[in-house]
């Protein structure tokens, strides 16, 4: 017999516990490690390496997070595996400086362990439940990609990207593909029983996270500015961009989720779709920003290059373009939203070719950045006023 007393009891709705805030505490220091190897490795390898890195880490959090959809945080043994998880993740997290040197038999080991030990808890401790033979599926799937990754920590650093890659694709690729195996096929999005309520709050403490770091890497900058008009107007310029983030994602989009979810057929797919994919972009964009912030703040008169430009534009640009998906995947991006994303990600293309090409300082670049995101925030917010009035 399972243990069906580890599931999620629906008494708990969308309440998050204390023990899965404390949790995301770890990734506080994760997103800040991640910003500061961006901030060493600002080439085309350092951005593949980034891009490897936090898919790693957004996988360990967003698993853990959709398996306290399904098991009950307030039992002690969930709370030791977070505990157990958390712990795993801080000494990953610790390691992402060196992942790519000396370090990476850690980062790929702690990764390995607390992507197999969570689906092994579940699928037993669930054993003879839907959910049990859900983790088990994922189970098979997580092995198999850990293993991957503990093989790359061995490779040459070259090797060990391309390898790396290859586990991360099989992370991503588990739920695509319903986590089929051969002979017992696959498991359909409906039959993971959702909670939308708690998970729509899990991502929404993700993002703020992950703004926290963009606003720490604008703090951790202006204390080393000297006291002047314009050191404040760079400041000023810099924190407009996570204040535009914020009003995009909680005040027009985020309430409306859950209900939508809620109303859904299938709300699985949807919270696939939207939390554990475009949310990773989303998330990317808040990080890849608070690395270019950092920038333009140390270096507020430098002139724009490629590097800086994609930094300050294109981070930008990459939370525009998760947000869209994010609306999109759960069905509430409609034509005038569509055509406000376009343009704003197509004015944020130019704005950074065209400094690029006239030599913008990056304070200009970022002051042009921050007044896109301010119009697309006021076309928003009139059309959900006249959409409000219509209603």
């Amino acid at each position: 017999m399972g243990l069906p007393s580890m599931g999620r009891a629906r008494s708990r709705g969308g309440e998050v516990a204390t023990i899965e805030l404390f949790f995301d505490l770890v990734y506080v220091f994760a997103f800040s490690q991640l910003a500061a190897f961006f901030v060493g490795h600002l080439t085309g390898r350092g951005a593949l390496e980034m891009l490897v890195l936090f898919g790693g880490v957004w996988w360990v959090w967003n698993y853990t997070a959709w398996a306290t959809n399904f098991v009950d945080p307030a039992r002690i043994p969930v709370r030791i595996l977070l505990i157990v998880i958390m712990l795993a993740s801080l000494i990953m997290a610790a390691a992402i400086p060196e992942a790519f040197g000396d370090r990476g038999h850690q980062f790929a080991l702690a990764l390995a362990v607390l992507q197999v030990i969570r689906p092994l808890f579940i699928a037993v401790t669930m054993r003879g439940t839907q959910v049990g033979r859900n983790y088990a599926h994922l189970l098979a799937w997580s092995t198999v990609a850990a293993s991957i990754w503990v093989i790359g920590a061995f490779c040459e650093p070259d090797t060990r990207l391309i390898v790396w890659a290859v586990a991360l694709a099989v992370d991503v690729a588990a739920p695509m593909v319903r986590t089929w195996l051969p002979v017992l096929g696959g498991i359909e999005m409906s039959e993971w029983k959702l909670t939308p309520a708690h998970l729509v709050e899990r991502n929404r403490l993700i993002f703020l996270i992950a703004l926290g770091e963009t606003v720490l890497s604008i703090g951790r900058e202006f204390v080393h500015m000297e006291s002047s008009l314009s050191s404040y107007l760079a400041l000023g310029v810099a924190f407009i961009v996570p204040v535009t983030f914020w009003w995009l994602y909680f005040a027009h989009h985020s309430d409306r989720t859950e209900r939508r979810l809620e109303e859904s057929a299938d709300p699985t797919a949807l919270a696939r779709g939207g939390f554990a994919y475009a949310h990773a972009i989303l998330v990317a964009g808040v990080i890849v920003t608070a690395v270019g912030a950092e920038k333009m703040l140390a270096h507020p008169h430098d002139d724009a290059t490629t590097v800086y430009a994609l930094l300050i534009a294109g981070g930008p640009a990459l939370f525009f373009m998760g947000l869209a998906l994010f609306v999109g995947s759960i069905g509430g991006l409609d034509r005038y939203e569509s055509t406000v994303a376009i343009v704003v990600l197509a004015t944020l293309a130019a704005i950074g070719a065209a400094a690029v090409s006239l030599g913008l300082d990056l304070f200009l670049l970022s002051a042009l950045v921050s007044v896109t995101l301010i119009a697309g925030v006021g076309s928003a917010s009139w059309h959900h006023r006249n959409d409000a009035a219509d209603a």
